[in-house]
């Protein structure tokens, strides 16, 4: 017969290290969370608002470019600017075809730098 020596208690696994990594994994996605809607984008939709008044001030809005009332444009807000009595006239935005989001976004940008305050975003 073989004798290898005396014969110990099975040892426990410590805990320690496994609870750290949980913490730190907690820690980490905690910090890595995002809070709130830093990124919302404040929008009007039709409907929302008071009745259309005034000259038509359709923007239609392509991948390839912008249509004020079906007429190309290069630049929108000298375009816009005969058709507004005030900066907060309302203007009808409509994403059309292959349009993106971006691409409305980067309208919608534009018309706000211009001082437009009432963009209408339709289907």
């Amino acid at each position: 017969m073989f004798a290898f020596g005396p014969i110990r208690p099975a040892r426990r696994a410590s805990l320690t290290p496994m609870i750290d990594v949980v913490f730190l994994l907690l820690v980490f996605f905690m910090l890595a969370a995002r809070f709130g809607t830093d990124f919302a984008l404040p929008l009007q939709t039709a409907g929302s608002g008071a009745a259309y008044s005034g000259p038509p001030r359709l923007v239609e809005i392509a991948s390839d470019g912008v249509t004020l009332n079906g007429v190309p444009v290069g630049d929108l807000a000298v375009a816009l600017a005969p058709l507004m009595s005030a900066p907060d006239d309302v203007v009808v935005l409509r994403a059309r075809g292959d349009a993106t989001l971006q691409d409305l976004v980067r309208t919608l940008d534009a018309l706000r730098g211009a001082g437009l305050t009432q963009l209408v975003v339709v289907e």
